[in-house]
């Protein structure tokens, strides 16, 4: 059973997102911080809509 590539990119956003904002609270780089948190949100949006076509799919 496979998944939706969304889910698989969605997670692999979502956890490039928190690795990005972790260094920037190391480093004091609000801008990479804050740019870690958007890749968090848009992996947990993406990872969603894998999630709704895998259940349309019935999986």
């Amino acid at each position: 059973m496979a998944v939706d590539n969304d889910r698989v990119e969605g997670s692999a956003t979502n956890l490039g997102g928190k690795v990005k904002e972790g260094a920037g609270r190391l480093t004091g780089d609000e801008k990479l911080k804050n740019e870690g948190i958007a890749d968090q949100v848009k992996g947990k949006v993406q990872n969603a809509v894998g999630s709704v076509k895998d259940a349309l799919k019935g999986k």
